[in-house]
């Protein structure tokens, strides 16, 4: 389903001009700006994922996690090595990621979904659905900058998880919301698992251990480790020097 091949994706560093006051600090106490040139957030990745597979990303922030969702999801062009993905992508990236502040919660739902591929038609014959999920339908015309942030959580997962696209990508978003949300987020990982191919992005160990057949721990862009969810996440625990499993926050 997914075939990802020694890939590599850089980003450029630009030095920016300092107020005079940094410049100041900065001869005080040493110059600790960051270099210009370039920074490899991916090198040398790859791995596969079979269709129906669940399989959830870790990782120190910074390590990469979000950029390698994004190359997948056809977002960023590979700088080295290939990407190839059979089937249409559907993707969560965070909250509020894709929704215009000013749109209603229901304008909301249409553009999200033709961001992700989904013509009108098709909006039309699931965005009752996707209403009753939110249970936002009291909050539906409402711009979305009134909404909390498990609203937003809510309508975000809801367009993702119902657009019947091959592969779900989601990043941070399965521990948003409240109690009753995740309950229900977790209902419909369930339901979804076997029948689409997914891949999570967590901090939240006990998330990844629940949903993920397959763990990829990524530190400094690299793969440090990659197999069954237990091994991996204690490898990743002991290497971040935590001495036992976090609750869902970590």
């Amino acid at each position: 389903m997914i075939n990802v091949s020694d890939l590599g994706i850089k980003f450029r560093m630009e030095k920016r001009r300092r107020s005079r006051a940094l410049d100041f600090f900065g001869e005080k106490f040493g110059n600790r700006q960051r270099p210009s040139g370039e920074f490899w957030a991916l090198r040398h990745v790859s791995f596969t994922v079979e269709r129906g597979e669940t399989i959830g990303i870790i990782g120190r922030n910074g390590s990469g996690k979000s950029t390698l969702l994004r190359v997948i999801a056809g977002v960023y062009p590979p700088d080295e090595g290939q990407v190839s993905v059979e089937g249409e992508v559907s993707t969560l990236f965070g909250l509020g990621t894709g929704f215009n502040q000013e749109l209603s919660g229901r304008d909301n739902i249409y553009l999200n979904g033709i961001i992700i591929g989904l013509a009108k038609n098709q909006i039309d014959g699931i965005i009752d659905s996707i209403i009753e999920f939110t249970e936002l339908s009291d909050f539906i015309e409402m711009p979305v900058r009134t909404y909390s942030t498990g609203m937003r959580a809510r309508l975000g997962f809801a367009i993702a998880i119902h657009s019947d696209k091959d592969i779900v990508l989601i990043d941070e978003i399965m521990n948003a919301g409240d109690a009753a949300f995740r309950q229900k987020a977790d209902a419909e990982m369930d339901r979804i698992m076997g029948e689409r191919t997914v891949l999570l992005v967590s901090h939240a160990m006990s998330t990844i251990e629940k949903f993920a057949s397959k763990v990829i721990w990524l530190d400094r862009g690299v793969i440090a480790a990659m197999g069954e969810p237990g091994e991996v996440i204690e490898q990743y625990l002991a290497a971040s020097k935590v001495k036992k499993r976090p609750p869902d926050e970590y």
